[in-house]
């Protein structure tokens, strides 16, 4: 079994931002030498995610508009008391800090329209990371 990592960095813009890292994720897989086995996509942050979904404008607005709608921040929620970013950590909660994708003769399996994004909840931040992690044979 083989097992390889690599950890990515990126610089956020906005308070709720979505940020495709599909093109570095498969330049790391396509690197490999794991025929079949499984990619990791995971960030290590309490107020961000990752998803798997269409790189299409509207599409992405849509996203942003129902985190900002499930999510909202001027609720009384008991931890902005602390630091005014409940709603940044109750989204990353619920939406997921991972998501593992299949390889399958040395490629990443996704849908034919899906992307892998980096969700960004509380921005902007200058050093958002995401591990990646492939296991397999």
């Amino acid at each position: 079994m083989n097992i390889a990592h690599k950890i990515l960095t990126f610089n956020t813009k906005e308070k709720i931002e979505l940020i495709d890292i599909t093109e570095s994720i498969e330049d790391f897989v396509n690197k490999q030498t794991i025929k079949n086995g499984l990619c990791l996509v995971y960030a290590p942050h309490a107020t961000a995610a990752i998803i798997a979904n269409e790189n299409e404008p509207g599409i992405v607005q849509d996203t942003i508009r129902k985190i900002e709608e499930e999510f909202p921040k001027d609720v009384n929620w008991k931890h902005n008391k602390i630091d005014d970013n409940a709603a940044a950590h109750l989204a990353s909660s619920f939406i997921g800090a991972s998501k593992v994708f299949p390889i399958i003769d040395s490629r990443l399996v996704r849908g034919t329209w899906q992307s892998i994004f980096l969700v960004e909840l509380d921005g902007p931040r200058n050093r958002r990371r995401v591990v990646i992690q492939v296991v397999g044979e």
